[in-house]
């Protein structure tokens, strides 16, 4: 590993960024190695002035070849959610903690394997360089992995969730459930049940979203 890749992603990241230059120049970062299998980087999407700013894990099978965040199955799930809870989509900023998909092949398939901890702080001056630029009052990290992202590794969706509170990212941050974790419920109602959690989590993201437009 170069002396540029031990120091993660700052290398990489343009001087004077905007989204669209965040979205071309991440396709030549080599701050960590899972550049060497993924298709392509996967950078946020969403308007600048974004009041809402939605962190993910990391790329998925289907955003790794579609090169857009959240169009995989739990990103399906996810736009249900938005939906249910009042949210529009196009309003919002949705990202990753890390920007290329990590997996392993078992046979045709290729699996989603949970980054570590390197990778997610090599990456994290990315997710950084678009938080500056839109300066959300609200973000709101989906699982374990955006929330250590933001918050460090002592944080606990299960602890947290939905509680706001403020960091030097924003005024206003919380957590809730990867949409990836109500797919994996073991039954059709412990799924509905999980699901119900998610959009009760939402539905508070977007009463203080409100609140903060009065």
């Amino acid at each position: 590993m170069s002396r540029r890749q031990a120091a993660g992603a700052a290398g990489y990241v343009p001087e004077r960024p905007t989204l669209p230059k965040l979205r071309k120049d991440v396709q030549t970062c080599r701050g960590c190695d899972l550049y060497a299998h993924a298709t392509q980087a996967v950078m946020g999407e969403g308007p600048t002035s974004a009041q809402i700013v939605f962190i993910g894990e990391q790329p998925g099978d289907e955003e790794d070849r579609q090169g857009h965040p959240f169009v995989g199955p739990a990103g399906k799930l996810l736009d249900r959610a938005l939906a249910d809870a009042g949210i529009d989509r196009s309003l919002v900023y949705i990202t990753n903690a890390v920007k290329h998909f990590k997996f392993e092949e078992r046979g045709k398939r290729r699996l989603h394997k949970k980054p570590g901890g390197l990778e997610i702080t090599a990456c994290r001056p990315w997710l950084e360089a678009e938080i500056n630029l839109i300066q959300p009052p609200i973000i709101v990290c989906l699982g374990a992995t955006a929330a250590q992202s933001v918050f460090g590794g002592a944080y606990r969706v299960t602890k947290e969730r939905g509680l706001f509170v403020q960091n030097s990212w924003a005024p206003h941050v919380t957590s809730t459930v990867h949409p990836s974790a109500v797919l994996r419920a073991p039954d059709e109602q412990q799924r509905h049940t999980e699901y119900q959690k998610l959009v009760d989590d939402l539905k508070k993201v977007r009463h203080l979203w409100k609140s903060l437009k009065k």
